[in-house]
This record gives C-alpha cells, structure tokens and sequence, in this order.
C-alpha cells in the first residue's frame, strides 16, 4: 500500500476518533491523537503522475548552483559519481550485461525524481533543500541527461509532462513477490 494511501487511512482514523468524542491512547496511557497538520507534515510524497507536487518552480541554471553547492562532492560535477551514485549517462545500455543505472537510463518518472531529492538529499542534510531548489536541481539532472533543454524550468506541470526513456520498460502489478 502506498505511503500516501495510509496516510489517508490514518487521517481517517483519527479524524472519526476525534469527531465521535473518544480520545485514542495507548495501552499505555501515553501519546495523542496526531493533528492533521502533522499528518499533512509526513504526506510529501509525490505520484508518479506528479500529483501532490508543491507550487513552485527552478530552472536548470539555478539547479547547476545548488547542485555545485549541496550535491557535487558525492555525485560529481557533472553528475559522473563518486561518493555518490552516478546520475547521468548510460542510456541504452538497460538491456546490457552490465547496465549503467543512473537518472536518465532507468529511472521511469520524473515527478519521483522530485519526491527522492526532496525526502533524501543532501544526504548529510535530507529534507534541508527549499520545493523551489528541488525542482531546479531536477532540472538540472534532467538536463545532464538531455531530458530538458539547458534553458528549462520546470514546475508541478512541466515536470510531470517530461517522459523518461525507461518508462515502458517497467513490468507494472505483475511481481512474483507481491500476492494481491
């Protein structure tokens, strides 16, 4: 079940608790009911269709900045690796002995760039970055790519509208390790 669908169920929950006048607790006697303003604090994620991106916007310049900034010493300057995972390159080579697995070669949505940038990185400091810096740095990695020109900014729109070249590659609910 996705993290978005259980966020739901839980406001749900809570929302009939607090309506109907009982006050949930642990068995413990400890704890409360969590708002929905702190409920709304850990739904961030984003669909592969980018719903629930945020409002704002950043263009592959600015993300050049921030990345020299926050993301460069591990994924290098131009997104080669290092530390980190490489994130650019390796297109057509999925289907090879030994494919390269970065942003432009295997990642299938692009609005899921946002939703892991924004939840993970800096890794020394996730979740630090602003929405308007996310989406330039997803910008910019996208544009090391050649997903988008260097002249792009991209927003809630525009992002979920860029096609990534492995997206119809994935095999959708047919995983042998999942029952239904």
């Amino acid at each position: 079940m996705r993290l978005r669908e259980m966020c739901g169920i839980a406001l749900a929950i809570v929302l009939c608790a607090c309506g109907s006048g009982a006050q949930a607790q642990s068995p413990y006697g400890i704890g409360r009911p969590a708002t929905p303003a702190e409920i709304a604090g850990w739904n961030i994620d984003i669909g592969r269709d980018g719903s629930n991106l945020p409002k704002g916007r950043g263009s592959v310049s600015r993300g050049r900045e921030v990345f020299a900034e926050q993301c460069a010493s591990c994924h290098g300057e131009k997104g080669e690796g290092g530390l980190g995972d490489r994130l650019a390159g390796g297109q057509g080579t999925i289907g090879a002995a030994k494919p390269i697995r970065t942003v432009g070669s295997y990642w299938p949505y692009a609005p899921t760039l946002f939703d892991y940038i924004r939840r993970a990185m800096p890794q020394n400091a996730p979740q630090s970055l602003s929405d308007e810096d996310v989406y330039a740095v997803s910008a910019y990695v996208l544009n090391l790519n050649g997903l988008v020109g260097a002249d792009a900014t991209l927003d809630a729109k525009s992002l979920a509208a860029v096609k990534m070249p492995n997206r119809d590659r994935f095999v959708g609910d047919a995983r042998p390790d999942v029952k239904k």
